[in-house]
């Protein structure tokens, strides 16, 4: 699955915490090594002190959907089409970290939205995460 690691860099005095997801491919893999990349996950983000800005961009092979029924704290209404299992846990992950799906604010044609084209499927599976507080200081 994936093993996470983090660097903190000094850039003109502005500290940024780098995080490296090394990720296998999700699709097909088990649920218990789905669960403990999510682990690992959560152990490197409390690592960084609430303080600190992060952002993390990554494929998650998940499916966050659209609209936000019940998960306005955590994403905007503009996903793309049915969320799955996958995307149930990025959902998760946010609510756990307090964090905001950043690319789900932004209403966009749905052209534009889309990260992933094969056989006729398109759909959305990378995501930029960024601290809930931090929203505001983001721009489409």
């Amino acid at each position: 699955m994936a093993a996470a690691h983090q660097e903190l860099l000094t850039l003109q005095e502005i500290r940024v915490n780098r995080m490296r997801l090394c990720e296998k491919k999700e699709v097909g893999c088990e649920l218990e090594e789905k669960e403990r990349f999510w682990s690992e996950l959560d152990e490197v983000m409390e690592s960084i002190p609430t303080g600190e800005r992060v952002v993390i961009g990554v494929d998650f092979n998940g499916h966050v959907g659209e609209g936000n029924t019940g998960d306005e704290e955590v994403m905007g209404k503009f996903g793309v089409k049915e969320r799955n299992v996958e995307g149930q846990m990025v959902v998760d992950f946010a609510k756990r970290m307090d964090l905001a799906v950043v690319n789900t604010y932004f209403q966009k044609r749905e052209e534009h939205r889309v990260t992933y084209k094969s056989g006729g499927r398109r759909t959305q599976v990378d995501y930029i995460l960024c601290r809930r507080g931090n929203l505001k200081e983001i721009s489409d």
